[in-house]
């Protein structure tokens, strides 16, 4: 297995998640499979652990277990692959976190420490790039998905200034981005203000919010009455998704009723409060800072 990270919340997520040792389970988001891993050790040999990931190299970590199965694909079909295999699970996962193998490795172009080229596909094969963002999309949009998804402050100048760079030649690198926006960073913030940028161009590339809305719309068809859902969240946009879709059974929020006047989500919160990772845990995981566990289940 190659290095990836190390999981955030494993035990947390994992006891929460596991309840039937020969169920069915699903790690939407494999990874490094560190958390798919932890599953299996708790499954009898009759359960079965079905896991998601839409990039090839997270694929080379795959489970020797005649229990795993491992499915190259974006978590947001999780129902439609259900429905194939004629199974609903017991519990659901999802790790919603970018690898730290994946910030790690230059030429992925997701970390603004590195001279690389603006990729940042999770998965590879992808036909959009960063670097088509950058250079194609007009100045409102690109406002737009800087205030929207990275809270960028002053996200209009932002994009005033790439679309005045692109025009003297295409923004094509990491350095080449940083450079194009130098005069609105903040001297003592750079590192967290470009972690806003590139996490809001990330983000589009990906269309991550909406792969989240499908997935969560999919998982509640495709768990079994009282089965679990578990996610673990890194930003506020994310969280708010998951949490609406928790309470609301939608991810904006809105109260929907019944003829009858009765509002009946399909989930219930298991916990009222995230589960957020102790202080021994992010010292020793930088990645776990952020990081929040929401669990449901199904009514």
């Amino acid at each position: 297995m190659s290095e990836y990270h190390t999981p955030v919340l494993l035990e947390e997520s994992v006891s929460a998640l596991v309840g039937n040792a020969d169920g069915i389970y699903a790690d939407a988001t494999f990874g490094g499979g560190g958390h798919s891993r932890e599953i299996l050790s708790r499954l009898a040999s009759g359960g079965r652990l079905i896991a998601f990931d839409r990039d090839a190299e997270a694929c080379t970590n795959a489970v020797n277990d005649k229990r795993f199965t491992l499915i190259r694909n974006n978590f947001r079909f999780i129902n439609n692959f259900a429905m194939q295999l004629g199974v609903h699970f017991d519990g659901i996962l999802a790790d919603l976190g970018v690898s730290s193998h994946q910030f790690d490795t230059a030429e992925r172009g997701f970390s603004f420490r590195f001279d690389a080229p603006l990729d940042m596909r999770m998965n590879p094969d992808g036909e959009k790039t960063a670097a088509d963002i950058v250079n194609s999309y007009g100045q409102d949009e690109l406002e737009r998905v800087l205030r929207l998804y990275g809270e960028v402050e002053k996200s209009h100048k932002v994009a005033e200034l790439i679309a005045a760079a692109r025009t003297v030649r295409p923004i094509r690198t990491t350095v080449e981005l940083n450079a194009a926006i130098e005069a609105v960073i903040p001297p003592f913030a750079e590192h967290k203000y470009l972690a806003r940028v590139y996490q809001a161009l990330r983000i589009e590339v990906n269309e991550e919010m909406r792969s989240l809305e499908k997935f969560l719309e999919g998982a509640k068809d495709c768990l079994k009455s009282g089965g679990r859902l578990a996610v673990i969240t890194y930003h506020s946009l994310e969280d708010r998704m998951v949490k609406n879709f928790i309470r609301c059974g939608n991810v904006e929020g809105k109260e929907e009723s019944d003829i009858y006047g009765r509002v009946t989500p399909p989930l219930k919160a298991v916990n009222r409060k995230p589960v957020l990772p102790g202080e021994s845990e992010i010292a020793a995981n930088t990645r776990a800072r952020s990081a929040k566990l929401r669990i449901a289940e199904k009514i």
